[in-house]
């Protein structure tokens, strides 16, 4: 999968739900037991071939990786920083597993720190990929197979080597036990195969899907002597064992979790590492909401904060220890996609079926109101599902465009043909109130119909919903929304829930509208399948909150997976997102270009940052 945006383990809570696990409840066959759409290439073949085949430390999707040669650590990362002390994050809610790849229980954050991967990317480039437990990769050139070598130094913490077959046990156990997230991902992989000790291949269901070598390299590494006594099916706070430079210490369920960096970790010297993952301990405390850990964080009950609300932001970050200037606080400026945040309408309730409904209720969403009374201006609308990078779709479409959306023309509204979207601003004359009448204009038109000032839909029922949500700090900008929806006779209750409640029901898909983001990157791919695809809106737990369900979308996802190349990977984004925009499945939010953080030194933070993300693991502890 593609970086998001932001931080790797302490990001809005809001932003760690796309990323769900699921519970099957049928058995799936294993990936060497999925039927092929090309015959696959023999093994000895390949053996045979691959002789001739170089291997690579390191692999961009376009282009070469910037890092080259012999490279000692990443450019954002301090080689000389000390290794010491402790950093406390805030989480909301609580936890009740220890096992972040399936969906029964609710998992603690910062459970990637325990976990290599066979291939790690650098926060400078958008989709670059080099050697971490795997040393090397194998490509082959028709993009058939990966051969990936394992690093004979790579261990895991209970110092057990990392074998090929632990990557096979892997990748089986995620396809049958783990979430839809990972059957999407991995789809295109026919088989896998250890080949000795230290190499594992990967055979491909067809050789479009260009990603898929750098896709697979993202697969953390589980080890198969460790979960041969344990259930990975269900959830449990046994402390799990990985390869990576933490290890559980201790835990007080659902309240805090403390990890412990390893001392004699593998990787420790490792390009990638050095300068990197210093702190000696890094505890996640959890709260109930984000005001009461917002003045937890003023008292210094945890050292780093991640800010999300604006009115916090412009406000709240007051008190002695400010004045004493004994808490830092700061922008930081990141050039990376901000993907798309909104209220996403769940096209599974017979209530969202029509279209010009869902179109006419954005016009009831005041953003420039919001921004200036609420925001503190300090927000800019978003419109693009690929917000802030080349990928988003802007005018008409191109020659190029077209040729990938025409063949849909009976499956996508006209507009997507002739009209670029934007979302309903209230910077005309009349404001509000001109947009709620053209809202009603088209409701009319549409046959909804007024009766004790209530809306009511051409089959006669009740216009009604719910916005689902799980902080208090939401609240405040759902009001206004449901009294302008009131204006139109629609009656919306917003429904605040506890967070482990609030995952459950999106698990479910047991909403009506919800408050959702869907991160993206620079370069898009399988991760659109999750999000967009006809099959995951039946899966349970999967990113297609929406529920939307259109072959059109479906096809221009496949084309954005299977782009050759950087100009046909943009022109097939730009297809897919005025595809999305004119399906109306999402009123659009807001977003910024920089992230807002705090912290308490001696929390000591790197000169230079990463190009895309502020990356915590290269912070260190300085007295």
């Amino acid at each position: 999968m593609r970086k998001a945006r932001l931080f790797s383990f302490f990001s809005l809570f809001m932003m760690s739900l796309p990323i769900a696990h699921a519970e099957e409840t049928t058995q799936k066959p294993s990936a060497s037991q999925v039927a092929t759409s090309q015959q696959l290439v023999d093994i000895s073949a390949i053996e045979a071939m691959r002789k001739d085949i170089p291997r690579y430390s390191g692999m961009a999707m376009h282009g070469e990786p910037a890092l080259q040669g012999d490279w000692d650590h990443l450019p954002y990362a301090n080689p000389d920083a000390p290794k010491g002390g402790t950093i406390r994050m805030p989480s909301l809610g609580t936890f009740d597993s220890l096992n972040q790849f399936i969906s029964k229980g609710t998992p603690a954050d910062g459970l990637s720190l325990i976990y290599d991967t066979l291939m790690e990317g650098s926060l400078d480039e958008p989709f670059s990929t080099y050697g971490l437990v795997a040393e090397s990769m194998q490509v082959a050139p028709d993009n058939s197979w990966v051969i990936f070598k394992l690093n004979h130094k790579a261990r895991f913490n209970d110092g057990h080597p990392i074998d090929a077959d632990d990557v096979v046990f892997t990748f089986n156990t995620l396809i049958n036990e783990g979430a839809p997230l990972y059957q999407l991902q991995y789809m295109d992989v026919a088989d896998v195969t250890a080949l000795n000790k230290e190499e594992v291949l990967f055979r491909f269901k067809h050789n479009q899907n260009k990603e898929l070598p750098l896709i697979l390299g993202s697969l953390p590494v589980l080890p198969a002597h460790f979960w041969k006594n344990h259930d990975f099916s269900k959830p449990s706070l046994n402390y799990p064992l990985g390869s990576g430079p933490y290890r559980v210490e201790k835990l007080n369920a659902g309240k805090n979790i403390t990890y412990r960096r390893v001392k004699d970790y593998w990787a420790a010297k490792h390009p990638l590492r050095k300068g990197r993952f210093n702190f000696d301990h890094w505890v996640q405390e959890y709260f109930g909401e984000s005001n009461i850990a917002l003045e937890a964080f003023k008292t210094g009950e945890y050292t780093f904060r991640a800010e999300n609300n604006s009115k916090f932001w412009a406000t709240s970050y007051v008190g002695p220890a400010f004045d004493a200037k004994r808490i830092k606080k700061q922008e930081v400026h990141v050039d990376s996609p901000v993907g798309m945040q909104g209220f996403v309408y769940n096209l599974r309730k017979p209530v969202f079926e029509d279209a010009v409904l869902r179109e006419a209720i954005a016009y009831a969403f005041n953003f420039e109101w919001s921004n200036q009374n609420l925001f503190y201006n300090q927000y800019k609308r978003s419109r693009s599902f690929f917000e802030n990078t080349e990928l988003e779709s802007s005018g008409l479409p191109t020659a190029k465009e077209l040729e990938l959306l025409e063949p849909f023309e009976d499956q996508l509204p006209a507009r997507v043909f002739t009209e670029e979207y934007n979302p309903p601003s209230t910077k005309v004359k009349g404001g509000i109130r001109t947009n709620l009448r053209t809202a009603k204009r088209m409701l009319d038109k549409a046959g909804y119909t007024l009766k004790n000032k209530k809306l009511y839909s051409p089959d006669g029922k009740q216009v009604k919903f719910e916005i689902l949500l799980y902080d208090t700090g939401f609240e405040r900008i759902v009001l206004p929304f449901v009294q302008n929806l009131q204006v139109l006779g629609i009656d919306v209750e917003p429904r605040r829930v506890d967070v482990n409640q609030y995952i459950e029901r999106l698990r479910e898909f047991n909403f009506d509208m919800v408050v959702s983001t869907f991160p993206q990157s620079n370069s898009p791919g399988n991760e659109q399948r999750n999000y967009w695809n006809s099959k995951a809106a039946d899966q349970r737990d999967s990113r297609n909150l929406a529920g939307i369900k259109n072959p059109a979308i479906d096809a221009l996802v496949e084309k954005v997976i299977k782009a050759d190349g950087r100009d046909d990977l943009v022109t097939a984004t730009h297809a897919l997102d005025r595809a999305l925009q004119w399906q109306f499945i999402v009123i659009p939010n807001w977003h910024v270009d920089y992230e807002r953080i705090a912290y308490w030194p001696p929390i000591t933070m790197p000169k230079q940052h990463p190009k895309y993300a502020v990356d915590l693991q290269s912070w260190w502890y300085q007295e």
